[in-house]
């Protein structure tokens, strides 16, 4: 349990701040229980939700919280343990020792904060609500509201989500020194794959190596890792393949530090000490869109555009292969680029890996006036809006050989003033590459969060000793 990670004073400002910027009603921060996984006392790791991390800092299942703006007062809202709950936990701080701890006055039981809605229901008094993501909470809110699981939705609030947005996607300082060292634990993830991978291992064997780091650092995953010979599969978990002379590891894996922040690090490496000089060629095409894309980063610009330089990027290197033809910028326009990038450049990055996603991804990486483009390829970037100061994101272009979207768009050579189908067949089982980095905009730039991580090919074949 972690209770007040950065200081009572932190969260009672960020309080303050939403406050000040919703000025009315009843705004209702639901906090995380623990799930069971295959019975009721057999739990999964307990994951507090992110906005109720962000504002209230308590790391303990089972507790809700509300700020009345309406009357100035802010509550948490839980159940005290009993000796039968103690005698399996120890001791545990009680309501009003959780509720000091990060600044707040009042403290209630549950059965007290269905009365609160109840009042407010009664006398008209405007409930705020985030999109719920779990069902215990939907089952939660929907009794406490008295309304069905599809009515909780008219509780749901754009002007609640909209303020939370603005706030958190401005990182602080505090919060930059903790993806930071999210992303150098991560970095120490990929080392471990990076400089143990070798032929005649299981793919399990380097994930329980690359896991092993997180643990030590008294951290987890920030998400299920990817770690496969087969990375034209965007997310693979399966982790079965005995590892072969001559094949690429995509080992996509991050780490969530104690005080729950995520790093989201992608490398792609060589099983023997170097490449071939097919997978070179495509590596270094990857790298050089990456590159190109870092070079963009800087307040103003909108990242889709940036996806898209990425993309046309790539596109050089593929003509230059001799697997795509023509003008690399009107293939962009034509999509013919989506063969071989299918998803998005990066997204945003912070408590949770894919940074507020829960809120609504059209609101956390477009805008009123920026609509998200639906069409295949780019349907999967999540992050399009202009950047701001303070934004944290990832960047990861990559190169994935689909046989089935080969098949697919061959059937009626899609396309084919663009690509080049008859070179594509020789790279059918070529698989797939992806190199990422984490990064926090500046005032005039970009910076790259955590250490460095071996990626141009001179600095991982020296890795890989």
């Amino acid at each position: 349990m972690h209770v007040n990670i950065f200081g009572k004073e932190v969260y009672t400002a960020r309080r303050k701040q939403l406050s000040a910027n919703m000025q009315k009603g009843l705004l209702l921060f639901m906090g995380n229980e623990e799930s069971s996984m295959n019975y009721k006392d057999n739990t999964y790791p307990f994951r507090q939700d992110s906005n109720f991390l962000y504002y209230f800092g308590l790391d303990v299942a089972g507790l809700a919280a509300v700020i009345d703006l309406d009357n100035g007062t802010e509550t948490i809202f839980g159940t005290e343990l009993s000796i039968d709950d103690i005698i399996w936990t120890g001791p545990q701080p009680s309501l009003s020792e959780l509720a000091g701890a990060v600044g707040v006055q009042k403290n209630g039981s549950i059965p007290q904060l269905q009365s609160l809605l109840k009042q407010a229901l009664e006398k008209g008094q405007q409930i705020h609500i985030l999109p719920p993501y779990r069902p215990e909470n939907k089952i939660k809110l929907s009794a406490w509201l008295n309304t069905s699981l599809d009515g909780i939705a008219q509780y749901v609030s754009l002007p609640f989500i909209k303020a939370i947005i603005r706030q958190r996607e401005i990182k602080e300082a505090i919060e930059l020194e903790e993806m930071d060292r999210a992303c150098d634990i991560s970095g120490d993830m990929h080392m471990a794959v990076i400089k143990n991978a070798k032929a005649g291992m299981k793919e399990y064997e380097l994930k329980g190596l690359l896991e092993a780091v997180t643990l030590s650092n008294w951290g987890r995953t920030s998400y299920n890792t990817i770690l496969s010979v087969d990375g034209q599969v965007l997310h693979n978990h399966y982790y079965g393949n005995t590892i072969k002379e001559g094949q690429m590891i995509l080992c996509d894996a991050g780490a969530e530090t104690s005080h729950y922040y995520a790093g989201d690090l992608t490398r792609t490496v060589p099983v023997g000490k170097k490449f071939t000089s097919t997978q070179e060629e495509l590596y270094q095409t990857v790298l050089n869109s990456l590159n190109h894309a870092i070079s963009l980063l800087r307040p103003g610009i909108e990242f889709r555009e940036v996806h898209r330089q990425a993309c046309v990027e790539l596109v050089k290197g593929l003509v230059g292969a001799g697997l795509m033809k023509g003008d690399p910028t009107e293939a962009v326009a034509n999509d013919a680029h989506t063969m071989f990038f299918q998803c998005g450049l990066g997204h945003m990055i912070g408590i949770d890996v894919h940074d507020m996603e829960d809120l609504g991804e059209e609101y956390v990486g477009y805008t009123d006036d920026l609509k998200k483009n639906m069409v295949f390829g780019w349907k999967s970037l999540r992050l399009g809006k202009a950047l701001q100061p303070g934004f944290t994101l990832t960047v990861e272009p990559g190169i994935y050989i689909i046989p089935e979207l080969i098949d697919k768009w061959k059937a009626t050579n899609k396309l084919d003033q663009f690509i080049n189908y008859q070179k594509l067949e020789e790279y059918r089982n070529f698989g797939g590459i992806r190199i990422e980095d984490n990064f926090v905009i500046t005032e005039n730039g970009s910076r790259k969060l955590g250490k460095h991580l071996p990626k141009s090919l001179e600095d991982l074949y020296a890795s890989r000793g």
